[in-house]
């Protein structure tokens, strides 16, 4: 039975705005009519040079990408000539055998080139030809995207700047998921090619590194929080009055309890900065991590003093070599910052403090301006009053600091109308100088945490699809060995998933994936 078809051409208006034609054709197939809609740009006429009305033949281009077929036009298409549409329009007019190389497949008879492509990032690759630019839609893969215009040989250049930069944060956080992805297979798997050390070596790392490899190293994770919290709480303990004792020069000192918990704290961490060193892989990295110094910083004071101690009662007694033990006591707080190493909400106020250098700048800029202006002409106010506490412009600087940050310890005030008028406006400049920075740091951390939170995500998935696919190679070789030669011929039987749409095409014939016009004969 012969089709017939009754074609009627509509116009309308596409969701982009932008007029289009459709071209719809009823299809009588065995008493089952089916309606086709053809989607494509306005068709271009030009009149003959004679001036008639009469309009020039064009060469027209069916294509039919994932299922959704087009009518294109050859002046359009040639407008880039280097692009695989252009190069379709040249070999229009050979043999099917050239068109074939172009396209997944085909169809002598209607003369149409069937893609299994995206067919919503193919709408975006025809900017190109109307408009000179390509953007990308809103929902499509940046990386698809890019491989969609590689297959049409299309330039990278002729994506729109917003679209570029979009395009460079996803691939930065694929790479950087690439690097998690990596560092947990390294740290779960290690290196089967090491020797004896090296995988003692990646053992010992592990568990003291990573807490969520194992129990034992969850262990020595919770271990070490609980040195920190005991040493910081020691340390302060140990400057009340109540609990010191005095010694035989009648000098207040810590008491020796607390001195014995301070030692075997610092032991602990000694031993485990120690660990962290020799297993570290990279040595030189591992010192100068920021981390790392912190951890040398809240141990280091600790055998300084006690150096010190041994060399004698004669050395002690050298005001420098007292002022200098003070100050390595003071420098025990640095271990309060070992808690970040334990703690993700700390690395990520961390970080998101380390990308918000220029907003911080900028307070500080605005903090700098403001006490300086306000200190000076609060001096230049008050010095009409007998009573003045604004002795000089850096003693006021204390006052411009204390009102912009709205603390005001009442220490220092004006007492003239004047000043108290300067007072006033200085708080206000205060508020706004603060709050203005405040909106773009916490934006960053919302941003890092939110990116953070999207990289674990990503690892663990990419993780378990490494572990399915390895699952699904293990089943698929196990399958091969059991059924032989027949296993060949049942594969191309089955239903095919397209990977650029979500349509099953069976392999071999490419009958349903001509568009639903199927063969009638």
């Amino acid at each position: 039975m012969r089709n017939t078809q009754t074609p009627s051409l509509e116009h309308g208006e596409t969701t982009d705005g932008a007029m289009a034609c459709y071209n719809t054709f009823l299809l009588k197939t065995d008493n089952v009519e089916k309606k086709i809609i053809m989607w494509g740009f306005p068709r271009t006429r030009y009149t003959n040079c004679n001036g008639s009305s009469g309009a020039s033949e064009q060469t027209e281009v069916v294509v039919n990408i994932g299922g959704v077929k087009q009518v294109l036009y050859g002046d359009v298409l040639t407008r880039f000539p280097e692009t695989r549409l252009a190069g379709i329009v040249e070999s229009s007019s050979a043999g099917s055998e050239d068109l074939s190389s172009l396209c997944d497949d085909y169809d002598p008879d209607s003369r149409e080139l069937y893609f299994d492509r995206d067919p919503d990032a193919f709408k975006c690759i025809m900017e190109l030809y109307y408009y000179g630019e390509i953007h990308m839609k809103r929902g499509i893969c940046p990386i698809c995207f890019m491989k969609e215009m590689e297959f049409w040989k299309i330039d990278p250049d002729y994506l729109d700047e917003c679209c570029k930069s979009n395009l460079s944060d996803v691939e930065n956080e694929l790479a950087e998921i690439a690097e998690k992805v990596k560092t947990i297979l390294v740290d779960r798997d290690g290196d089967p090619s090491g020797t004896g050390w090296q995988r003692l070596q990646t053992i010992l790392w592990r568990l003291m590194e990573k807490p969520e490899s194992s129990l034992p190293a969850r262990t020595i994770a919770i271990a070490s929080f609980f040195f920190i919290l005991v040493s910081s709480v020691v340390m302060c303990v140990g400057t009340l009055p109540d609990v010191q004792i005095e010694n035989a020069e009648g000098n207040l000192t810590e008491h020796p309890t607390l001195e014995l918990i301070e030692t075997l704290c610092i032991g602990w961490f000694t031993v485990e900065y120690v660990l962290r060193l020799i297993s570290s892989p990279n040595k030189v990295k591992f010192v100068l991590s920021f981390m790392n110094i912190i951890d040398f910083m809240a141990i280091m004071p600790f055998f300084v003093v006690w150096t010190l101690t041994s060399l004698g009662t004669a050395m002690m007694e050298l005001a420098n070599v007292q002022q200098a033990v003070q100050a390595l006591r003071i420098m025990r707080i640095a271990r309060i910052f070992k808690l970040a190493r334990h703690s993700s909400g700390l690395q990520t106020l961390t970080s998101a403090l380390k990308s918000s250098f220029k907003e911080l700048g900028l307070l500080l800029m605005y903090m700098g301006v403001g006490v300086f202006l306000f200190s000076a002409l609060g001096y230049t106010m008050e010095q009409s009053h007998p009573d003045t506490l604004f002795t000089s412009i850096p003693q006021s600087f204390w006052w411009a600091v204390i009102t912009m940050t709205t603390v005001g310890y009442g220490d220092v005030y004006p007492k003239t109308t004047l000043g108290r008028c300067n007072a006033a406006v200085s708080f206000l400049c205060g508020v706004i100088a603060i709050a203005l920075p405040i909106h773009p740091i916490i934006n960053n951390f919302v941003i890092f945490y939110n990116k953070q939170q999207v990289l674990e995500t990503a690892a663990k998935h990419e993780l378990e699809l490494m572990a399915l696919r390895t699952s699904d190679d293990h089943l698929m070789a196990g399958s091969r060995c059991s059924q032989g030669s027949a296993a060949g011929s049942e594969i191309w039987d089955r239903p095919l998933t397209s990977a650029h749409s979500e349509a099953h095409a069976p392999l071999g014939k490419t009958a349903c994936a001509k568009g639903g016009m199927e063969s009638a004969e």
